[in-house]
């Protein structure tokens, strides 16, 4: 008896909007680390034609503005109703209008609901608008005492269980003790108790990243020992982190002035986990402000090293 083939797995589609300010862009972000494939600032129009022809190959996270020109609450109400055979989930971010009015207030940003007019005339116009996507949203997440790694753990709590793979992102950042610890850090490692390449003339100039760099710090004695330590650390630590829902860990090593040991060492620990199959963004902040390149780092879909 011939079997009947099975249907493709149903993948979750997840629609987010929210007032300006409340945290899309961060959600997006942190959904895409949960490994959804993610678009921001969508218009409407748009959405129906990703459908066309194919079933999603994986989950899909989109976010909608209500800058753009073809939002409106009852348009996205209605695309919903179209869209039932997707099973589409309404994430709705909240925020209430002090703390929405201090973060405009810091980025010195106009609101775009009131370019003109000041930015609480925005916010209240914003959120009555919105009251009716609020009242239809399957989840509501509200960001007013959420920091950004509060917010991403309430979306893996939410939102990692999207199928087999290890959903969370983990950050290494290098740095120097000189300008004190980086925000955020969940944990920090020392590298300073590793032979130092500052004191040799012809490697000073180097980073972690050269060759030369790395040898001379491979040669301490102490470094194999640490490395192998840290690797077996993570092995245990990671998917505890994992299970619990926690959706981004940041790990930071320092040592004096952040260019060669700390650097070295990150490289070497999110070379080791990418290949254990865990998504890894780095960050080597002194390198980062002395080259004007971004300080932010994300990951990509599928596990591997995406750098900043």
């Amino acid at each position: 008896m011939t079997q009947a083939p099975s249907s493709p797995p149903k993948h979750r589609l997840v629609l987010i909007t929210g007032p300006s300010g409340a945290g899309r862009s961060t959600a997006i972000k942190s959904l895409e680390d949960l490994g959804f494939e993610a678009i921001d600032n969508l218009p409407l129009g748009l959405v129906e034609r990703l459908f066309v022809g194919q079933p999603l190959q994986r989950p899909l996270a989109l976010g909608l503005d209500t800058r753009n020109r073809d939002f409106s609450p009852q348009a996205l109400l209605d695309l919903l109703e179209r869209l039932d055979a997707q099973d589409p989930e309404l994430l709705f971010l909240d925020c209430n209008r002090e703390i929405l009015q201090r973060r405009y207030s810091e980025t010195r940003r106009r609101h775009p609901m009131a370019p003109s007019e000041s930015a609480i005339v925005g916010i209240d116009r914003e959120k009555e608008i919105l009251v009716p996507l609020r009242d239809r949203a399957d989840a509501l997440i509200d960001t007013s005492e959420l920091t950004v790694h509060g917010l991403r753990d309430a979306l893996g709590r939410q939102f990692s269980k999207t199928g087999g793979g290890k959903f969370l992102a983990i950050t290494l950042t290098s740095f120097s003790y000189k300008r004190g610890l980086p925000q955020g850090l969940d944990m920090v490692h020392d590298c300073r108790f590793l032979r130092n390449p500052y004191w040799e003339p012809a490697l000073r100039e180097f980073d972690g990243r050269h060759s030369a760099v790395a040898d001379y710090v491979s040669q301490d004695k102490r470094f194999a020992t640490f490395l192998q330590k840290l690797n077996d650390f993570m092995e245990f630590l990671l998917p505890a982190y994992r299970d619990e829902g926690k959706a981004h860990l940041s790990i930071g090593f320092g040592c004096t002035g952040g260019q060669h040991r700390s650097v070295f060492v990150t490289e070497k620990l999110a070379e080791a986990l990418a290949q254990q199959g865990w998504r890894v963004s780095i960050r080597h902040r002194e390198m980062d402000r002395h080259e004007g390149r971004s300080v932010s780092g994300s990951s990509n879909a599928g596990s591997g090293v995406a750098k900043a």
